[in-house]
This record gives C-alpha cells, sequence and structure tokens, in this order.
C-alpha cells in the first residue's frame, strides 16, 4: 500500500504541479520529502530517489521535532523579540553593536552559515542572511523554511507606515538596546540560547499583547491615528515583563506556563472520548 499508494500520489503531483513548484524548498521539505519516505522507506521501492539526495536515518522524530518549531516559530514570529528589536532598532538607528549581536545570536542556533563573514547593521541584512540559509536548514531539518517573504512584506509596510509619523512617536534607542540586554542576561541565567528565550516571551506575547498591536505595521498605522502612542512601547514593556520573570522563576517555570495552553489542546486530541476524524465522517 506504501508503494502503490506513494507512487500513485507521486505521478499525480508530477502531472498535476508545475515544475516550478515541485522544485520550490517548501515542497521538497514538505510534502516532497514525505513521499520519498513512503515510497522509499515503508514501501522498500528502490531506484527510485539517487542515493546524492539525503535522507535523515532519523526522519520520523526529526520531522515531528522540526515541525513543532516551525508551528511554534509560525505562529510567535511577528512578536518575537528578535524580529520586534531587529525592527524597531533600525527604525530608530540604534548602534550598529545591537545588530552584531542579533547576527552573532542567530548565527550560534545555525540560521547563518558560520563561513560567512558578513557584518550586520540594518534590518535589511538581518533577512538576507537568513533567506541565504533557510532552505539549507529546512532540507537538513524536514521543516519548511522561514517565512522570510512574509517578514520581508511586513518589514516594508512597517517602513512605509513609519514615514507618516514624527520621531516622538517611535521609542528612545536606549529602551531598545535595554530590552535587548535584558533578553541577553535572561538566555545567560537560565542557560538557555537566545532564541529559546525569545520563542518563550513570544508565546506570552500572544497571549498579554492586544491582538490589533501584534503586527509592528498595524501598531504604526494606529500610531498615525492616535495621538501620542508609541510605536512598540507594548512589546517592550512584555519584554521587560517578561525578562524580569524569567529571572526570578527560572525558564522552565515560565515555559511552562505559557506553552500550558498548546500542550493542554495537544493532549486533549488524545482523549479516548475526543472523536477521531474517521469516526466524525461515518457519523454523518
Amino acid at each position: 500500500m506504501g508503494a502503490l499508494g506513494g507512487g500513485l500520489l507521486r505521478g499525480i503531483s508530477d502531472l498535476a504541479l508545475p515544475t516550478a513548484v515541485r522544485d520550490a524548498a517548501l515542497y521538497r521539505a514538505t510534502a516532497g520529502i514525505g513521499l520519498r519516505f513512503l515510497i522509499q522507506e515503508v514501501g522498500n521501492v528502490a531506484g527510485i530517489y539517487p542515493n546524492s539526495d539525503h535522507l535523515s536515518r532519523k526522519f520520523t522524530l526529526r520531522y515531528a521535532a522540526g515541525t513543532s518549531i516551525e508551528l511554534a516559530s509560525i505562529s510567535t514570529v511577528f512578536v518575537s523579540p528578535v524580529w520586534v528589536l531587529a525592527a524597531l532598532g533600525d527604525a530608530t538607528r540604534v548602534a550598529k553593536t545591537l545588530y552584531a549581536e542579533i547576527g552573532e545570536a542567530l548565527q550560534q542556533e545555525g540560521l547563518f552559515d558560520r563561513d560567512h563573514n558578513e557584518k550586520f547593521e540594518t534590518m535589511a541584512q538581518l533577512l538576507d542572511g537568513v533567506e541565504r540559509t533557510s532552505t539549507h536548514l529546512a532540507l537538513t531539518m524536514n521543516m519548511p523554511p522561514l517565512d522570510i517573504a512574509g517578514l520581508r512584506a511586513e518589514w516594508q509596510q512597517f517602513r512605509a507606515n513609519l514615514a507618516t509619523l514624527p520621531s516622538e512617536y517611535l521609542p528612545s534607542p536606549s529602551k531598545i538596546e535595554h530590552a535587548w540586554t535584558d533578553l541577553r542576561d535572561a538566555s545567560k541565567s537560565s542557560q538557555r540560547s537566545v532564541l529559546d528565550v525569545s520563542m518563550a516571551m513570544a508565546l506570552s506575547a500572544r497571549q498579554s499583547v492586544p491582538s490589533h498591536l501584534q503586527r509592528l505595521s498595524q501598531g504604526a498605522a494606529i500610531a498615525a491615528r492616535t495621538t501620542g502612542m508609541v510605536v512598540g512601547n507594548v512589546f517592550l514593556e512584555h519584554y521587560a515583563a517578561a525578562s524580569k520573570q524569567i529571572a526570578e522563576t527560572g525558564f522552565g517555570p515560565y515555559w511552562a506556563t505559557h506553552s500550558r495552553p498548546y500542550l493542554v489542546a495537544a493532549i486533549r486530541n488524545f482523549l479516548p472520548e475526543k472523536p477521531t476524524w474517521l469516526e466524525r465522517q461515518l457519523a454523518k
């Protein structure tokens, strides 16, 4: 069944999907690599895929982990301190040291090529650096590539909205640098990476920050119509409180508290009284 079903689906995709879609990193890292696993590993069909096209021996574990990471990243990327502080930093012309440190933190997580010696001084350079390695990271970790296109679109909209604002509607560079220092200190004290702490803060921001302000571009647009509203201020206040809480309680309890709603929702899907998809179809 695996061999025949996988072969049939692969044939249909070859006929129905344009070459550009099948060659895209997103397709290869999701549907493409899933079909290969079904045909080659489950169906035990040899000679269909070249040996040079690597498939991890721990595919199922890495695919599950990669997908979980990607789902969390997609849902929190626009409220992540790394993204928000980098965007606000560019808009307020903070010291270039901030970008160098953000670039170093992302490089340590494997999002930048360690052999690439580029110095990061603007938001555009950071996005370029992530874009260069996102495809390689996606295929290595069996997960969709990062949403660079979405970040670029958000950045362009943010810049366009900022053009209509007076300088007093922006946070001070010192406040942004202080927020980054707090994030870095929380990372060191909890012995977790900057991205780990950033993702935890982003999860809590999804619950605490008003939904209509969870994109900087929306915040800038609202500020243009609201006297005295400081763009990104709600994020900076949340990050300050989160950094303090992590320092007091530790990373583990903080992560457990703010990831609990997502974990509970996942566990509920396995409860005996929860009808499966097949049961719902048969009940119709």
